[in-house]
């Protein structure tokens, strides 16, 4: 759009010419950002709006070989995850776009809606399924579950926020966790490509660490979780459900007030592990971040209770005084419900210890 010198609406700038131009995302359509030239009505070119077109569609066309870039890449690097088994299964984008399908095409030709971290999910056809993330999160694999292919494979449900040991679910059943397995588990779904044992240790037990027990712990884990471990390297396999994939998946989508809603707690908050420790703050700094940065009063309240446990947050002290706050009506708006987030906001971070 362009808007010339008097067009606009306020006197002060109405001595400006402005041209702009959208950047859409080529797999969402959202809008990234606006190519804008603004200058003085004496000095505008006649071809400004041109420009600023040619330009946002110059970023887009790099935005979409990028993507396309992206996508040959997944598909080569999970063409067997997809192609293994005889169950129908697809490689999706973290959007829910369809990137590949082994044996046929069993899926929409719209996105999928996936659960934040993987999980179970219905399709629109109403077929049930299951979403694997792989790698770093950046791609998943989603595998019909019709009734024979869900009883061979089963469900973990892993949950290791804001407790010491992990509290886990083999397909209905509670299997209890010591802490260094808790450790191991936590470890093994930060790292989804795998471990190996020297790896392992080092985040286990740092510069003491023995291949030994390293072993040993791996082998009184796979008899708890077999279906769900897999050696050379060490990794978490098959049908997971974690509760810090899902608040990680929710993070990376923008939906702040559902993470801080699913953050719990710290990971696993009183172990030493090196490797655990490290993952916590990176989780809690991430998880803070994205809160303080929102401009969302509701994502402060969400996130505020998590201060009043036992172990707080690494830089999110200052929160256990946001609950003491009146919380204002979901109806309330203008100045009154912005000074209060304002206050929440201070609260927050006045006392804020840097991670």
């Amino acid at each position: 759009m362009q808007v010339f010198a008097a067009e606009h609406f306020n006197e002060v700038v109405q001595e400006w010419t402005c041209a702009a131009a959208p950047i859409h995302d080529p797999e969402t359509g959202e809008v990234l950002g606006v190519v804008d030239l603004t200058s003085k009505m004496t000095q505008v070119h006649p071809y400004s709006l041109a420009l600023a077109v040619s330009t946002a569609r110059a970023a887009e066309a790099q935005l979409r070989l990028d993507m396309h870039e992206r996508d040959t890449r997944l598909r080569a690097r999970y063409v067997q995850r997809v192609k293994q088994g005889d169950d129908a299964r697809a490689l999706l984008t973290p959007r829910g776009r369809v990137l590949m399908q082994h044996p046929h095409a069993w899926l929409p030709g719209t996105p999928v809606a996936l659960p934040p971290g993987g999980g179970e999910l219905v399709l629109p056809s109403g077929e049930a399924a299951f979403a694997e993330p792989v790698g770093d999160d950046d791609a998943f694999v989603v595998r019909a579950l019709r009734e024979r292919s869900a009883r061979a494979r089963p469900v973990l449900r892993l949950n290791l926020l804001n407790r010491d040991r992990g509290a886990a679910d083999a397909n209905g059943t509670n299997v209890g966790l010591r802490r260094r397995h808790s450790e191991i588990l936590a470890l093994l779904w930060a790292s989804r490509d795998g471990m190996t044992t020297e790896e392992l240790g080092a985040d286990l037990y740092g510069d003491t660490a023995k291949a030994s027990s390293v072993r040993g712990e791996m082998a009184r884990l796979r008899k708890l979780l077999e279906p769900w471990i897999t050696t050379e390297p060490y990794r978490i396999h098959g049908d997971v459900d974690c509760d810090v994939g899902r608040v990680q998946e929710l993070l990376r989508r923008g939906e702040i007030v559902r993470a801080a809603e699913e953050y719990q707690g710290s990971l696993l908050p009183h172990s030493e592990a090196p490797g655990v420790v490290r993952e916590r703050d990176a989780l809690e700094r991430w998880v803070r971040h994205a809160v303080m940065t929102a401009d969302d009063r509701e994502a402060l309240w969400a996130l505020a209770p998590v201060a009043g446990r036992a172990r707080r947050p690494a830089g999110l002290e200052g929160a256990a005084a946001a609950p003491r706050l009146p919380r204002p009506a979901p109806q309330s708006g203008g100045g009154a419900g912005r000074a209060l987030a304002q206050r929440a906001r201070y609260e927050l971070s006045s006392r804020c210890v840097t991670a």
